[in-house]
């Protein structure tokens, strides 16, 4: 992850990814940030994304959440235990507030989790394990379980309460995965901003929760968020004084605002994983010049595409030292992460080619490849350059 802003822009240098913030200047400030992609609706429960995931952990909370660190803490609950096999109890943090005032309990727990697992839900996969939650008492739920799930807090970390009685006052009982609901535009949460002002794809201004529980670690009094889909316009917004902070920054545009006096470049390791996957559950092949069958179903196809791809090439020159080679799919950042099988196999096109020469393995001339156009401009950068590999290992 690369980002930038101002030296005297520091108090919000992590507001887009976990409302925790960096000190800053004494004085009030009004900061003002640019994505690339405005978060589609204000529903936490309609799309499992992270423009809008990353974007309402600044207004919603869930039981618990991730820290400055990525380590996993308490949120709306205080503490937690297993209950043997059969799930997990969570004990909840008492005097907590929405940002209409109403108070937070069990009841909210309970409706959240039977909203977010419901068939309209895009974070129902976060419950694939639960079989029922139960109010024990106003401060006290039982996630109950098939099997036991000793990482199901760690799953639950973007599970965003709501208000009951909000959602309900306002026909917002379902998620609103494809329809529009009082929820797509309004939010009510308990986290340290509310929205304030909400113009999909123009802007969204947040303003901070007066009666957050949690101890406020920023100046902030107002805060503004911008979509600013082109690269060059969001530099030149920077530059110009228009923001305050973007993300991502154009590499190539790096050096640029590092040498610019009074611009700060922040970099970091995200907990994403850049990977390609192969439809080999498919017994044909699509966009291909196959007229049936599916080549990635066989390993060695699969192994000889690894073998054709130079990650290293990639993060030099293509990502500029912005990122690491990985071997596995989850970050040092998730639980079960092992160091020792963070090992990737080697760059060999004389490998890959031999793996294709075998008989019985059939090949298509050409098939599509799918990369992100939008969200991830990483993906758009390092897409095109293992294609090239591919061509040149057969």
């Amino acid at each position: 992850m690369v980002t930038a802003i101002p030296r005297a822009g520091r108090i919000a240098a992590s507001v887009l990814l976990l409302a925790a913030f960096a000190a800053g200047p004494a004085q009030a400030e009004r900061f003002r940030w640019a994505g690339q992609t405005d978060p589609s609706t204000m529903d936490p429960h309609a799309t499992n994304i992270a423009p809008v995931l990353g974007f309402l952990n600044n207004v919603y909370e869930g039981l618990v959440r991730r820290g400055k660190d990525m380590a996993l803490e308490p949120a709306l609950a205080e503490r937690w235990e297993p209950l043997g096999a059969e799930g997990w109890r969570f004990h909840l943090r008492r005097g907590v507030a929405f940002h209409n005032g109403e108070g937070f309990d069990a009841d909210d727990v309970v409706f959240s989790y039977r909203r977010a697992a419901s068939e309209q839900s895009d974070v129902r996969s976060f419950f694939a394990t639960v079989t029922d939650v139960r109010r024990v008492d106003d401060f006290t739920v039982d996630f109950l379980t098939s099997v036991a799930n000793p990482l199901f807090p760690d799953g639950i970390a973007n599970f965003m309460i709501l208000d009951q009685g909000w959602a309900e006052a306002n026909g917002a009982e379902e998620p609103a995965r494809d329809r529009e609901t009082f929820a797509t535009r309004n939010a009510n949460g308990t986290g340290p901003f509310k929205v304030t002002v909400r113009e999909a794809d123009v802007r969204t201004v947040l303003a901070p929760h007066g009666r957050w529980w949690d101890r406020v670690e920023h100046n902030i009094t107002e805060a503004e968020f911008r979509p600013i889909t082109s690269a060059a316009t969001a530099v030149a917004a920077l530059l110009s004084g228009e923001v305050d902070f973007i993300e991502p920054v154009p590499l190539q545009d790096v050096p640029r605002i590092e040498a610019t006096p009074g611009f700060t470049i922040h970099r970091g390791v995200e907990s994403r994983v850049i990977f390609f996957g192969f439809e080999h559950e498919a017994d044909a092949l699509r966009y291909s010049d196959l007229a049936s069958g599916n080549p990635f179903q066989d390993a060695r196809v699969r192994q000889a595409v690894y073998h054709a791809i130079n990650a290293d090439a990639i993060v030099d020159r293509i990502m500029r030292r912005n990122a690491q080679t990985a071997g596995l799919l989850i970050s040092p950042t998730v639980r079960g992460f092992r160091a020792g099988l963070n090992r990737r196999l080697a760059y060999d096109p004389e490998r890959a080619r031999a793996l294709l020469a075998r008989p019985a393995i059939r090949t298509a001339s050409h098939s599509a490849c799918a990369a992100p156009t939008t969200a991830i401009s990483t993906t758009r950068r390092s897409a095109p350059p293992p294609s090239a590999c591919w061509r040149r290992s057969g």
